[in-house]
């Protein structure tokens, strides 16, 4: 049977200029799942109100098949958090850091963090306040990956990273999920990066959740139809997800990319990137 290591039930969180909506989703055990969406989505306050950080008004969390009311220190353990801006204190360097950490957390393993530090790039005895802020985020992606977490919880982990070491942390990802009882949540607006690592997709569009799919459904399926105005006119409304008009063009999201290319023999149908999917349904009008 399969389980989940998080699952997330009607979360709701008001603001004066804000509500989180009846959030749903799961994140399976041996999975990665991405939360994708705009500035001002709702990403951040989601992920804060599922580790607790922030009051909810309703819903229900489940972390490692338990309540979150009923977490204790030693689940908690199991949990590693990366947020943009995680703050340690600045005078200590690296390496310093390791042995705080080792008094924190039961799990810690020096050796694995060692490693990190060394493969990062991470100059262990470097005040953390001299780090560039891509340093930082490499810092606290070694601390999350060096105490034996089960659940990493990301916001943003790639951010302000090059390419050649956002490339290196998703593999660490890739390899933190081979283990079946492992799973990662993850934030980021780098869509490209979740296209390569991530199972799941959820969609998050001013505070409710716009869909919940499989990553290979989104690549394999969904495509981008464009035609001039004649023809739009007879596409079937049906066939339509969202759509929007580019000067003399019609961009068309379709939830089946084959099936449109034998209706709308035509029709330039392009596969879909997360990007383009996002972009119909925030700026396109839904159909």
């Amino acid at each position: 049977m399969d389980r989940n290591a998080l699952v997330v039930n009607g979360l709701t969180k008001r603001y004066q200029d804000f509500t989180l909506d009846g959030v749903s989703f799961t994140v399976p055990q041996g999975s990665i799942v991405g939360l994708i969406g705009e500035n001002g989505a709702g990403k951040s306050t989601t992920l804060h109100a599922v580790l607790g950080l922030i009051g909810r008004d309703g819903g229900t969390v489940e972390l490692l098949g338990l309540p979150d009311t009923a977490l204790d220190e030693g689940v908690r353990n199991q949990i590693g958090v990366v947020f943009d801006g995680n703050s340690y204190p600045e005078m200590l360097t690296p390496r310093k850091l390791g042995r705080v950490m080792g008094k924190i957390y039961r799990t810690w393993d020096p050796d694995r963090y060692a490693a990190l530090l060394q493969q990062l790039a991470l100059p262990a005895d470097k005040r953390i306040k001299a780090l560039s802020k891509g340093m930082k985020m490499k810092l606290a992606l070694a601390v999350a990956f060096s105490h034996h977490a089960k659940l990493l919880v990301l916001d943003e982990a790639t951010s302000g990273l090059d390419p050649v070491v956002r490339d290196d942390i998703l593999d660490l990802f890739l390899e933190f999920v081979q283990e079946e009882d492992h799973a990662i949540l993850v934030s980021s607006h780098i869509t490209s990066d979740l296209e390569k690592v991530a199972d799941y997709i959820v969609f998050l569009h001013q505070g409710r959740v716009v869909f919940c799919k499989s990553k290979d459904e989104l690549r394999y399926r969904y495509g981008v139809l464009r035609c001039g105005q004649a023809q739009f006119a007879d596409l079937d409304p049906a066939d339509m997800v969202a759509c929007r008009r580019q000067d003399y063009e019609w961009e068309v999201l379709v939830a089946d990319r084959d099936a449109a290319r034998r209706k709308y023999p035509k029709a330039v149908v392009d596969p879909a990137t997360m990007d383009e999917i996002m972009l119909l349904y925030v700026k396109g009008e839904r159909r």
